[in-house]
């Protein structure tokens, strides 16, 4: 599907990306002005500052393109694709150009959704060879009926995996949702509104799955010893506000796996990555 893109610009400020490095256990002062941006922290800009009277019902701002109007205001990211083709420096002007790569809808048990990869093209101002391209991929799924199910669904069946190379847990609580959220300026009700959480469904808020996704691409950072040069993640099951995560990394010839496991080794994210 081709669209014209829609353009911004941004700045990698310097506060922002101290914000984040408090965010992650990392000295905030150990980054300056010019120092390469660690790979994947982009996601602190170009967060439209969306009015108030202009988010959808389940707060979800801006994507950086205009939506189609489908007649689904339920908004779920459902993975990333991310190739890193250089760096930016914290402190450089930044330019983005955004289109919307598909739009596809289907029907399944839960009704009809729609699944939407949106692409963004990061250049420098003065540039026009693009230093990440990224495709964002979403479902939007239709209004919920408030129907209680005939029948609940079983509880998702833990998933073997081997022996990781390393391995952390992790519980991502409410001051850490908040923090990212503020920093990302995201104001999607699921990951802040209990109340909006379990008419959702949901026993506990939301976490916004690319929190844990910066927690493993510190572990790749200390254990590969680079930066990643892609990142190609999908998004399986829920995480839940305040449950432990176990994190894992685990070397696949000359890429690395990423997995994200909820407590009793439910998968919830995984992700290919490359040095």
């Amino acid at each position: 599907m081709s669209a014209v893109p829609e353009t911004a610009d941004d700045v990698c400020a310097l506060p922002l990306v101290r914000r984040m490095a408090a965010l992650l256990n990392r000295d905030p002062l150990g980054l300056a002005e010019g120092d390469p941006l660690p790979r994947g922290w982009h996601v602190a800009f170009f967060n439209p500052p969306t009015p108030q009277a202009d988010l959808r019902y389940d707060g979800a701002a801006h994507l950086g393109v205009t939506l189609p109007d489908l007649g689904m205001p339920r908004l779920m990211m459902g993975g990333r694709k991310i190739d890193f083709l250089g760096d930016i420096s914290i402190g450089a002007h930044l330019r983005r150009s955004s289109r919307t790569a598909s739009v596809t809808e289907k029907s399944g048990k839960s009704g009809r959704f729609a699944l939407i990869d949106i692409e963004h093209r990061i250049t420098l101002e003065d540039g026009d060879q693009p230093v990440i391209v990224e495709t964002s991929s979403y479902v939007l799924r239709e209004a919920e009926t408030g129907e209680i199910p005939a029948k609940p669904a079983p509880p998702p069946a833990p998933t073997p995996f081997p022996p990781a190379d390393v391995t952390c847990t992790f519980v991502p609580d409410e001051t850490v949702l908040f923090r990212y959220s503020a920093i990302t300026d995201n104001p999607h009700r699921i990951h802040y509104d209990l109340p909006y959480a379990r008419s959702e469904g949901y026993p506990a808020l939301l976490v916004n799955g690319t929190i844990p996704a910066m927690v493993l691409l510190e572990m790749f950072r200390a254990h590969v010893g680079g930066e990643p040069a892609c990142w190609r993640s999908r998004n399986v099951a829920p995480i839940l506000c305040g449950s432990e995560l176990t994190l894992t990394l685990t070397r696949d010839g000359d890429e690395w796996l990423t997995r994200v496991l909820t407590p009793g080794g439910v998968l919830a994210q995984e992700a290919r990555v490359w040095p």
